[in-house]
């Protein structure tokens, strides 16, 4: 699967989210049903690799400027 900058940022937003909702309570019980949330650990592990991949293709997008200088042999 081929990965665009703006997929990896739509993901990294949802960590993010995710984050916050993490950040107001881990779980929550109503009548029966009861919802636990992913663990900090593992949201912030994924909101660093979408940062590293936003970087990646960040960095990838841009031009690389390359200096030579010319020798005569």
């Amino acid at each position: 699967m081929h990965v665009t900058l703006e997929y990896a940022r739509e993901q990294h937003a949802q960590w993010l989210a995710a984050q916050a909702a993490v950040a107001t309570g881990q779980a929550y019980t109503i009548g029966r049903r009861s919802l636990t949330r992913a663990s900090l650990r593992d949201i912030l592990r994924m909101i660093q690799y979408w940062e590293d991949v936003i970087d990646e293709l960040t960095s990838a997008a841009s031009p690389r400027v390359r200096r030579a200088v010319p020798r005569d042999v």
